[in-house]
């Protein structure tokens, strides 16, 4: 792992040493823009439309623009001088329960590690963390970007999530088309909750896999050896226009066949229902319903 950050984690008079490391790498596959003429790669140029030419790194300054076509310049120093302080310290500012922070405001996890002699202090706000049960709410600026943060014990490890400010969150009534408090269907309501029961697991990260990702270095490597590979359009669903069939159809295809939700008990007379959902199921979705199992024949044996 590449340090990416280096100072101190500050509670009261308390300092503590860290280096940063990221906790997660990304691993989406990136792709070149390529001429097809010939077949190079595209670079990317700095170039002034006023000057009409090619600009160099150090010609290059940063600027705001208050009004259109308008800005106020900056020099480097003056924005290192403005996160000189603030670079070098993880100031924790509150204690907090981490039920008491929504998802939504999570951005992105490190790993912080023990800096010089700072083991003793490191080891003492793990142990302090993980007994009472709290996170630090803090602030830190990374590569001159401030955000708040939320310090937390990951088994062995302190690991510290950088948050949003809540003026980054964007207000949920600003969502176009939201239902409101639309009455729904009792029986439907029903038969939903019984599927998230039916679907309900504990959180196994390790099953989940990138199938998008997979099947592209597949293509890839077929590519790279010279196959030539086509890969047929997938058939266009259509909307789900009866959801109760469609409920019905999902809570049998999770359910054991046979038995009856709730009881587990054989339930034969069910078979014609599960058969009616299938089939409701199939003219909603555009698809084909599960095939049905071949009835088992018995014979009596002879006296």
């Amino acid at each position: 792992m590449h340090t990416v950050w280096k100072g101190a984690i500050s509670f009261g008079l308390v300092h503590v040493p860290v280096k940063m490391f990221s906790a997660t790498e990304d691993k989406d596959i990136s792709m070149r823009y390529i001429h097809k003429a010939c077949g190079s790669p595209l670079a990317y140029v700095r170039k002034c439309p006023s000057c009409e030419k090619e600009v160099e790194w150090e010609e290059i300054g940063r600027g705001y623009e208050y009004e259109k076509g308008k800005f106020v310049m900056f020099e480097k120093e003056e924005l290192d001088q403005l996160n000189e302080q603030a670079n070098k310290n993880i100031t924790i500012l509150d204690f907090v329960d981490l039920k008491d922070i929504d998802p939504i405001y999570f951005q992105k996890t490190y790993y912080l590690s023990p800096d010089q002699a700072g083991g003793n202090a490191y080891q003492l706000l793990l142990t302090a963390m993980r007994d009472t049960g709290k996170i630090g709410i803090a602030k830190i600026s990374i590569r001159s970007k401030s955000s708040l943060a939320a310090i937390r014990v990951l088994d062995e490890c302190l690991a510290i999530e950088t948050i949003f400010y809540p003026d980054e969150i964007r207000p949920v009534a600003q969502v176009p088309n939201l239902p409101g408090q639309t009455e729904v269907n009792e029986k439907e309501l029903t038969m939903a909750k019984m599927l998230i029961e039916q679907l309900s697991t504990p959180f196994e990260p390790g099953k989940y896999t990138d199938d998008y990702r997979e099947r592209l270095l597949d293509l890839i490597n077929h590519k790279v050896a010279g196959e030539d590979i086509r890969i047929a359009p997938a058939k266009p669903e259509s909307n789900v226009v009866d959801l109760m069939a469609a409920l019905q159809a999902s809570i049998e295809a999770v359910r054991p066949i046979g038995t009856d939700p709730g009881t587990q008990a054989p339930a034969p007379k069910k078979r014609a229902a599960r058969k009616k959902a299938e089939n409701g199921l199939e003219a909603a979705a555009g698809g084909t319903a599960p095939a049905s199992k071949p009835k088992r024949r018995t014979t009596k044996p002879k006296a």
